[in-house]
């Protein structure tokens, strides 16, 4: 076994490597960038090399400054995790050249199915199913239009060595090829340093499955189930889950042992992943398609552990110092439920921008899992489970992938995991940037989520106008309004203490009026009981003012709230929403109807930068006239190129910034008359 290993990344995948390393005996060494030297994954570490500035371009992506610190500091064997050198060829064959292990697969199996033309006509040849279309070379947009109406649409464009979500674009219609071929190129070449790119079919109602394969250098190789990843945005993921809600026994074994002969064909080994899309108009499952093997780890691998209690960072390692895998395909069971949701940076209520800058608040509902509890199939705590590398303080960075953690709920059954997520995203406090835990908590609500009717377009479907909160039932706003009415009387009853603030005793109002939305509720509190509207509320809680959560006994269930005060009572988010809620004493309310509201300016007349990014292109300038829906800016932010729209009619005023600035949010591009 190796004594020393490198983890060629960083973040949380960073993290996670050195804790299994670390309950393995095995000593590690981090590299960092500039933008990371106070991460956590670095402190983590026994040793931490330098290697460059905060881009990635220019440190951890460079395979002579990974394999310079596995030099200096005696690494024996290099991890990948997932991203940047992880599915490179010429970084395998480097480490080999020096006589250092890779903790994955072979090179041959990596060039075979890193390239997603290639793995194609691989997986074709090996008696897999593949989605019709053009996997050769595409002179233009010319041809790609060509290509396009022979497949028939709508077609997906995709980068060839793309992932991520990165280097997508779906068109259905002729425009929507020659509005995207380009910029598929140039994601891919800006990402990945290739900017080839294939076409093919795009499934109708399909579900993204995906089978985890292991296997060993002594020719064994097994499928560790299946994980279900169809709820995406923008072609990335956002919740997955193990097992399946779609798929049966029968369906499992046929996927999994054509994943198994696809990887025996490429003389796989180590962990890898094969995607396959299924469309779901066919009740019988038997319409699955090969998309790409990833040969790697990946990002939602902690939903497999859950269900099958094998630690994959694990056996990787294992298997790269030779060992045989300690199981048979007879011994992969199915235990339970698990599901995984990606806590990013990124506002829901602003159209999913992508949110940079510092973490003022992070506190996970848990502090993550342990060595200690590898024996529990790394479930966490009472199977709530974060894997995160950010720290109060820390800063999401415009460097790299903007996902903050994640969070994986493991349950005897679905409903159960899907529980537990509920409660814990209501714990879960982040505060300082845009996040999309609110968006978390509303899908797991949600009726066709629990419902199992999942679908790749779920998210574009179920809020095709933007996300605005969660639906709050009538019995959860009456909850709230009793919790608001609680959070009053103890501000008050606070007041009334304070010396010399208050003549001769005061107790707090026993009656309120509460406001939520356009509802008014009535709410009494007395020694005795709360009630709402007459109704009484079984409601158990304490509070000391200026705590940021609450968690509240309503009956038999458990409800966390996080409170923020403000000028006419507190906003408060619970179960996938934000509540602005307005308490007032009864006897002060009747005079509520003679406050005037503040109106907000018109800003339809700029374009307001509405992400921190780098302006690409300006598509006009003064003098010109747009129309509605005219694109008049691109914006990358995050390696993703954001096209910017008129929203009105007019023509242009002013233009107050060019080509290749870098613009801060909200900052103003330009003004129509």
């Amino acid at each position: 076994m190796f004594k020393k290993i490198l983890i060629a990344n960083r973040g949380e995948i960073a993290c996670r490597v050195i804790k299994t390393a670390r309950r393995m005996g095995i000593q590690t060494v981090a590299v960092y960038s500039d933008a990371d030297a106070r991460a956590p994954f670095v402190q983590m570490a026994d040793e931490a090399v330098h290697i460059g500035p905060s881009p990635a371009a220019e440190s951890y992506l460079i395979a002579d400054k990974i394999i310079a610190a596995c030099k200096q500091t005696g690494a024996e064997a290099v991890h990948p995790g997932y991203g940047f050198l992880s599915e490179r060829t010429s970084f395998a064959e480097a480490l080999a050249a020096e006589g250092i292990e890779f903790i994955g697969p072979p090179v041959n199996a990596i060039a075979a199915m890193g390239d997603k033309i290639e793995s194609k006509k691989l997986a074709k040849e090996a008696g897999v199913n593949v989605v019709p279309g053009f996997v050769g070379e595409i002179e233009d947009t010319e041809h790609a239009v060509r290509i396009s109406n022979e497949i028939g649409y709508p077609v997906m464009m995709k980068a060839s060595a793309g992932g991520g979500g990165k280097g997508m674009r779906l068109a259905y219609n002729e425009q929507d090829v020659r509005e995207g071929f380009e910029a598929t190129k140039r994601e891919g070449l800006n990402s990945f340093g290739d900017d080839r790119v294939f076409i093919e079919k795009f499934i109708l109602n399909p579900r993204h499955i995906e089978i985890q394969i292991l296997g060993d250098k002594h020719g064994n190789i097994l499928y560790l189930n299946e994980r279900e990843c169809s709820i995406q945005r923008r072609h990335q993921k956002v919740v997955e889950e193990a097992p399946s809600p779609f798929v049966t026994d029968k369906m499992r074994k046929a996927m999994g042992e054509q994943c198994v002969a696809l990887a025996q064909a490429v003389g796989y080994y180590s962990a890898g992943t094969v995607e396959l899309i299924v469309s779901g108009a066919d009740p019988t499952g038997e319409s699955f398609y090969f998309l790409e093997m990833n040969t790697r780890l990946q990002v939602e691998h902690p939903v497999t552990e859950c269900i099958t209690g094998v630690d994959l960072v694990e056996q990787m390692i294992r298997v790269a110092a030779g060992e045989k895998l300690p199981m048979s395909q007879a011994d992969v069971k199915i235990d339970g439920w698990a599901i995984e949701n990606r806590v990013y940076a990124e506002d829901p209520y602003r159209g999913f921008l992508p949110s940079t800058g510092r973490l003022i608040r992070y506190e996970p509902p848990v502090e993550g899992w342990t060595e200690d509890e590898a024996e529990n199939g790394r479930r966490g705590v009472d199977g709530v489970r974060v894997d995160d590398g950010v720290y109060e303080g820390g800063e999401v960075s415009m460097f790299y992938d903007p996902m903050i953690a994640k969070l994986i709920t493991w349950g005897k059954t679905r409903d159960e995991a899907a529980d537990k997520q509920v409660k814990a995203l209501d714990q879960f406090r982040l505060e300082g940037l845009g996040h999309n835990i609110d968006f978390l908590s509303a899908i797991m609500q949600h009726p066709r989520f629990r419902s199992g009717e999942l679908t790749t377009g779920f998210i574009a479907e179920e809020y095709p106008e933007g996300f605005n909160g969660a639906a709050a039932s009538p019995e959860l706003l009456r909850n709230i309004s009793a919790i608001a009415a609680f959070l009053a009387t103890a501000l008050a009853d606070r007041a009334r203490q304070i010396d010399n603030q208050l003549n001769g005793p005061l107790n707090p109002p026993g009656d309120w009026q509460v406001k939520i939305g356009d509802t008014l509720y009535e709410v009494v509190i007395d020694e005795d009981c709360i009630t709402v509207d007459g109704e009484t509320v079984d409601l158990s809680m304490t509070y000391t003012p200026g705590e940021p959560i609450v968690i509240a006994e309503v009956g038999d269930q458990e409800l966390g709230v996080k409170v923020q005060m403000t000028r006419m009572g507190f906003r408060l988010t619970t179960h996938g929403a934000i509540h602005d809620v307005r308490v007032l004493p009864a006897r002060v309310a009747k005079h509520a109807s003679h406050m005037i509201e503040k109106i907000p300016p018109d800003m339809s007349r700029f374009l307001i930068c509405p992400m921190p990014g780098l302006l690409v292109r300006l598509d006009v300038g003064e003098g010109d006239h747009v129309e509605v829906g005219q694109p008049l800016a691109v914006i990358e932010a995050m390696k993703m190129e954001n096209i910017l729209r008129a929203e009105k009619a007019g023509t242009v005023k002013s233009v107050n910034a060019k080509a290749g600035d870098s613009l801060a949010v909200d900052a103003i591009i330009l003004e129509l008359e």
